[in-house]
Protein backbone atom coordinates (compact mmCIF):
# COMPACT_ATOMS: atom_id res chain seq x y z
CA UNK A 1 0.00 0.00 0.00
CA UNK A 2 1.35 3.22 -1.00
CA UNK A 3 -0.15 6.81 -0.37
CA UNK A 4 0.12 9.77 -2.89
CA UNK A 5 0.24 13.23 -1.65
CA UNK A 6 -1.00 16.47 -3.84
CA UNK A 7 -0.22 20.02 -3.20
CA UNK A 8 -2.91 21.54 -5.67
CA UNK A 9 -1.97 25.05 -6.86
CA UNK A 10 -3.21 27.36 -9.87
CA UNK A 11 -0.54 25.68 -12.35
CA UNK A 12 0.86 23.07 -10.72
CA UNK A 13 0.53 19.90 -8.82
CA UNK A 14 2.94 19.14 -6.87
CA UNK A 15 3.42 14.87 -6.01
CA UNK A 16 4.51 12.16 -3.28
CA UNK A 17 4.59 9.20 -2.82
CA UNK A 18 5.23 7.45 0.52
CA UNK A 19 7.20 4.43 1.39
CA UNK A 20 5.49 1.18 1.18
CA UNK A 21 5.80 0.54 5.08
CA UNK A 22 3.59 4.57 5.13
CA UNK A 23 6.52 5.81 7.18
CA UNK A 24 7.80 8.28 4.70
CA UNK A 25 7.07 11.20 1.97
CA UNK A 26 9.30 11.41 -0.85
CA UNK A 27 8.78 13.92 -4.03
CA UNK A 28 8.19 12.76 -7.43
CA UNK A 29 7.62 15.38 -9.75
CA UNK A 30 5.63 18.87 -10.26
CA UNK A 31 2.80 18.83 -12.61
CA UNK A 32 2.86 22.13 -14.59
CA UNK A 33 -0.23 23.25 -17.01
CA UNK A 34 -1.15 26.14 -18.79
CA UNK A 35 -4.09 27.23 -17.66
CA UNK A 36 -5.84 26.56 -13.80
CA UNK A 37 -8.98 25.16 -15.44
CA UNK A 38 -7.25 22.77 -18.31
CA UNK A 39 -7.51 19.38 -15.68
CA UNK A 40 -7.55 16.88 -18.18
CA UNK A 41 -3.85 16.25 -18.87
CA UNK A 42 -3.07 16.61 -15.20
CA UNK A 43 -6.01 13.99 -14.02
CA UNK A 44 -4.37 11.66 -16.40
CA UNK A 45 -0.57 11.94 -15.46
CA UNK A 46 -1.51 11.31 -11.84
CA UNK A 47 -3.51 7.65 -12.91
CA UNK A 48 -0.74 6.98 -14.43
CA UNK A 49 1.64 7.82 -11.41
CA UNK A 50 -1.37 6.34 -9.29
CA UNK A 51 -0.91 2.62 -11.38
CA UNK A 52 3.04 2.85 -11.61
CA UNK A 53 3.56 3.33 -7.70
CA UNK A 54 0.22 1.05 -6.52
CA UNK A 55 -1.64 3.91 -4.74
CA UNK A 56 -4.61 3.36 -2.72
CA UNK A 57 -5.18 6.39 -1.33
CA UNK A 58 -4.20 10.44 -1.81
CA UNK A 59 -4.14 12.94 0.87
CA UNK A 60 -4.93 16.21 -0.91
CA UNK A 61 -3.70 19.70 0.62
CA UNK A 62 -6.36 22.06 2.16
CA UNK A 63 -5.46 25.32 1.85
CA UNK A 64 -7.66 26.91 4.19
CA UNK A 65 -7.19 30.69 5.96
CA UNK A 66 -4.86 31.26 9.08
CA UNK A 67 -7.98 32.11 10.93
CA UNK A 68 -9.53 28.36 9.87
CA UNK A 69 -11.86 29.60 7.13
CA UNK A 70 -12.52 28.09 3.45
CA UNK A 71 -11.41 30.58 1.12
CA UNK A 72 -11.53 30.50 -3.21
CA UNK A 73 -8.39 28.15 -3.43
CA UNK A 74 -9.86 25.87 -0.58
CA UNK A 75 -13.10 25.69 -2.90
CA UNK A 76 -11.03 24.59 -5.69
CA UNK A 77 -9.81 22.20 -4.33
CA UNK A 78 -12.57 20.47 -2.91
CA UNK A 79 -13.95 20.64 -6.42
CA UNK A 80 -10.60 19.12 -7.54
CA UNK A 81 -11.19 16.03 -4.74
CA UNK A 82 -14.38 15.32 -5.88
CA UNK A 83 -13.00 15.00 -9.63
CA UNK A 84 -10.05 12.29 -8.54
CA UNK A 85 -12.73 10.48 -6.45
CA UNK A 86 -14.87 10.07 -9.40
CA UNK A 87 -11.76 9.50 -11.75
CA UNK A 88 -9.76 6.93 -9.78
CA UNK A 89 -12.34 5.27 -7.33
CA UNK A 90 -9.79 6.26 -4.61
CA UNK A 91 -10.31 7.74 -1.28
CA UNK A 92 -9.12 11.49 -1.12
CA UNK A 93 -8.32 12.99 2.19
CA UNK A 94 -8.36 16.58 2.90
CA UNK A 95 -5.35 17.37 5.19
CA UNK A 96 -4.53 21.17 5.94
CA UNK A 97 -1.56 22.63 3.95
CA UNK A 98 -1.58 25.79 5.90
CA UNK A 99 2.16 27.40 5.63
CA UNK A 100 3.33 23.82 3.84
CA UNK A 101 4.79 26.90 0.68
CA UNK A 102 6.15 28.59 3.26
CA UNK A 103 8.34 25.97 4.81
CA UNK A 104 8.64 24.27 1.35
CA UNK A 105 10.40 28.25 0.22
CA UNK A 106 12.66 28.20 3.91
CA UNK A 107 13.52 24.29 3.02
CA UNK A 108 14.65 25.38 -0.02
CA UNK A 109 16.56 28.59 1.55
CA UNK A 110 18.38 26.59 3.94
CA UNK A 111 19.86 24.21 1.44
CA UNK A 112 21.01 27.27 -0.67
CA UNK A 113 18.63 26.33 -3.61
CA UNK A 114 18.88 29.67 -5.85
CA UNK A 115 15.89 31.86 -6.32
CA UNK A 116 15.41 30.81 -9.62
CA UNK A 117 15.51 27.44 -9.22
CA UNK A 118 13.21 27.05 -6.41
CA UNK A 119 10.30 27.62 -8.45
CA UNK A 120 10.77 24.38 -9.72
CA UNK A 121 10.85 22.18 -6.60
CA UNK A 122 8.59 24.53 -4.13
CA UNK A 123 5.42 22.46 -5.01
CA UNK A 124 6.77 18.96 -5.13
CA UNK A 125 8.45 19.58 -1.40
CA UNK A 126 5.03 21.15 -0.12
CA UNK A 127 3.48 18.07 -1.27
CA UNK A 128 6.31 16.03 0.76
CA UNK A 129 5.46 18.07 3.82
CA UNK A 130 1.47 17.31 3.45
CA UNK A 131 1.68 13.64 3.02
CA UNK A 132 4.86 13.40 5.81
CA UNK A 133 2.47 15.16 7.93
CA UNK A 134 -0.63 13.04 7.62
CA UNK A 135 1.75 9.47 7.48
CA UNK A 136 3.34 11.49 11.14
CA UNK A 137 0.08 11.93 12.19
CA UNK A 138 -1.56 8.60 11.63
CA UNK A 139 0.88 5.79 11.83
CA UNK A 140 2.78 7.16 14.62
CA UNK A 141 0.08 6.85 16.55
CA UNK A 142 -0.17 2.85 16.29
Amino acid sequence: MRIMGLDYGSKTVGVAISDALCLTAQGIETIQRKEENKLRKTLARIETLIKEYEVDKIVLGFPKHMNNDIGDRAEKSLAFKDMLERRTGLEVIMWDERLTTVEAERTLIESNVRREERKKYVDKIAAIFILQGYLDSVYLKK
